[in-house]
C-alpha cells in the first residue's frame, strides 16, 4: 500500500467527507456534516491558510491529513499545524503514516514552510511514539491552550 500524497480539490470532498466523519467519530469530536463541509470546502477551494492532502489512491484514499499554515517570528516565518490526520483503521499498521510523516515535511520544507508542528492526546502512547520516530519532539516548557470563539 502506497503512502503517495495528492493535494485534495473541490471534486474530492464527497470522499474526505467520508474520511474525515469517520476520524471524527473515532476521536469524539462532536460536529456536523454541514460544519465538516464548512470547514473543508475553502481549503479544498485553495484558501491560503491550509491544504489537505488524500493519502494513497486517488479514487479511493486510505486517508488524509491536513495542516494549517501561521507566521512564526520563533521559526523564522511560515509555520504549520498538523490539524487533522487520519487513517482508515483496516490498513494501520502497515508504515503508511510513518511514510506521510516523512513524505510531507519535505514537501513542505520546498515550498518555504519552516517549522511543523502537531497535538497528540497525552494518552495515546502509540501516537507520540509515532511522532517521535518522524522527529517531532514535545516543547516541555509550553503547553497548547485554546479558547472558542
Amino acid at each position: 500500500m502506497s503512502a503517495s500524497l495528492h493535494l485534495a480539490r473541490p471534486e474530492d470532498l464527497e470522499k474526505l467527507l467520508t474520511l474525515v466523519e469517520g476520524f471524527h467519530a473515532e476521536e469524539g469530536i462532536d460536529s456536523t456534516d454541514e460544519q465538516r463541509r464548512g470547514a473543508l470546502l475553502p481549503l479544498l477551494e485553495g484558501i491560503p491558510y491550509g491544504a489537505i492532502y488524500l493519502i494513497g489512491p486517488v479514487r479511493a484514499p486510505i486517508g488524509y491529513i491536513i495542516v494549517t499554515f501561521t507566521w512564526s517570528v520563533e521559526f523564522g516565518g511560515l509555520d504549520g499545524m498538523i490539524d487533522e490526520f487520519f487513517i482508515r483503521p483496516a490498513v494501520r499498521g502497515r508504515g503508511i503514516a510513518t511514510e506521510v510523516l516523512h513524505a510531507l515535511p519535505r514537501t513542505l520544507a520546498e515550498a518555504g514552510v519552516r517549522a511543523l508542528h502537531l497535538e497528540v492526546d497525552r494518552d495515546n502512547e502509540p501516537a507520540i511514539k509515532l511522532y517521535t520516530r518522524a522527529r517531532f519532539s514535545a516543547r516541555e516548557r509550553y503547553i497548547l491552550m485554546s479558547r472558542a470563539l
